[in-house]
């Protein structure tokens, strides 16, 4: 699903340049749950933004399934980020005027092949709050509403970015079991970047990162995120 390959990312020049990804290497088999341990400013959010297409590295090849983004223009990076990647961010970007069915749906029609609206919202939890406003929801609620709307264009890879940074253990669990249900029922590979070194406990690969180079890829046997200590 996912190889990259001698990726590098730098900032500045002389002698302030960093290396944000410093030759990275890396596969993630399709339908996998991945996490992504490391500090802040290790290489996490660079490197999720990279598989999302939001950034390209200065050197090296990144290819999701099948296809070398690092070689598209401007125009098929946009067609790949609609069409194959969902991304759910900690901040959940919710449109306060629309209620959670409106938020889902909102980009329902860009897409060739949506998942059904009504069934994903069931499978979300959210069939009794699907006319709820953003403001009327708690903060699980507004995730999974995030999610979903993550999820309707039925990505092949769904990439999340401290997901459960802001929530109470009780919430975070509700959301990563979501996760866990999502990638059970539909085979998506899901990318999680965290500080929570528990999380990892979910997935079938952890990855860990430090100064911008992969110091640990590790397949494990994943255990159910209601055995997760969180």
């Amino acid at each position: 699903m996912i190889t990259v390959h001698n990726a590098v990312k730098k900032y500045g020049r002389g002698e302030s340049e960093i290396y944000a990804l410093s030759h990275v290497e890396l596969e993630i088999p399709t339908g996998e749950i991945c996490v992504i341990l490391g500090p802040s400013g290790s290489g996490k959010s660079t490197l999720l933004n990279m598989l999302g297409g939001l950034d390209h590295p200065d050197e090296g090849s990144i290819v999701v399934d099948g296809v070398d983004i690092t070689g598209l223009n401007r125009r098929e990076l946009v067609e790949y980020r609609r069409e194959k990647v969902g991304v759910v961010f900690q901040s959940y970007n919710l449109i306060g005027e629309l209620n959670v069915r409106e938020n889902i749906r909102v980009v329902e029609d860009i897409f060739a092949h949506p998942l059904p609206l009504e069934q994903l919202i069931t499978d979300l939890g959210l069939e009794k709050h699907a006319d709820y406003f953003p403001a009327e929801l708690s903060g699980g609620q507004q995730q999974r509403c995030a999610i979903g709307r993550a999820l309707i264009k039925n990505p092949a890879l769904l990439l999340c970015d401290e997901l459960t940074g802001a929530l109470d253990s009780v919430s975070a669990r509700e959301v990563l079991s979501l996760l866990e249900q999502i990638n059970r029922k539909y085979r998506t590979t899901i990318a999680i970047i965290t500080h929570n070194e528990a999380i990892a406990g979910m997935a079938d690969r952890v990855i860990r990162i430090h100064d911008g180079q992969i110091v640990c890829n590790e397949k494990q046997e994943k255990i159910r995120v209601e055995e997760l200590a969180i």
